[in-house]
């Protein structure tokens, strides 16, 4: 079974709506579009560059698939290569044309169809973007890997890494860099079961009540 990675930049509140630029995604009147732009340093391309460094296919939402399918195939930017010639699998229910090369619509339920795109044999599952889509992996416990790049800067409202209906699971730290610029990058891999305790001191004895009882009364 392959895995799949979730590739993300999220502000320090937890948004990783619009990153790129102000009309990337204003939907809900998001108004801080572009958030990320003014961090963006040698690391960080760096560490995008490793990211897609080996082979991978793109498991992508439809608002995120249309901005990359209007950008990448016309572009001479690091990484346009790499994009343009991976596999694309898209989550729609509204797109019946895929233009981009080497797109594929997932049939079906998206769940489904991503568990079965995990199940054959291939490369890496990448999503990157896709807040939607990933609210949807993360509630059927099909993100195996969180690699997130996490930005000095608080935006307020917005669409969350973590929403609604998140399954709780813990995860482990594999790597981490803290970038010139302030930016975190941190992968993350599911490392099961939430573990709980509590810092709270153990209920006391009858013997131990007894005896609080004789020092107050001596006192």
């Amino acid at each position: 079974m392959r895995e799949l990675a979730v590739q993300a930049f999220v502000t320090l509140d937890g948004v990783m709506q619009a990153p790129g630029g102000p009309e990337e995604d204003p939907s809900g009147g998001f108004s801080a579009g572009g958030w990320s732009v003014p961090y963006w340093d040698d690391v960080i391309e760096q560490s995008m560059g490793e990211a897609m460094g080996h082979p991978f296919d793109l498991v992508l939402g439809r608002k995120t698939y249309e901005i990359f399918a209007a950008h990448w195939p016309h572009a001479e930017d690091p990484g346009a290569e790499v994009l343009n010639d991976a596999t694309k699998h898209v989550a729609s229910t509204t797109l019946t044309e895929l233009e981009w090369a080497n797109s594929h619509l997932i049939e079906g339920d998206v769940a489904d169809g991503v568990g079965r795109l995990k199940e054959a044999d291939g490369p890496e599952l990448q999503v990157h973007g896709s807040t939607n889509l990933i609210q949807t992996l993360l509630a059927n416990d099909l993100v195996d890997e969180v690699r997130v790049l996490i930005y000095p800067v608080v935006v307020g409202p917005g669409k969350r890494l973590f929403g609604d209906g998140t399954i709780p699971r813990a995860f482990e730290l594999t790597g981490s860099e803290v970038a010139p610029s302030g930016v975190i990058i941190a992968t993350f891999r599911r490392a099961g079961e939430v573990e709980v305790g509590s810092f709270a001191f153990d209920e006391p004895t009858e013997a131990e009540v007894e005896r609080r009882k004789g020092l107050a009364g001596g006192s």
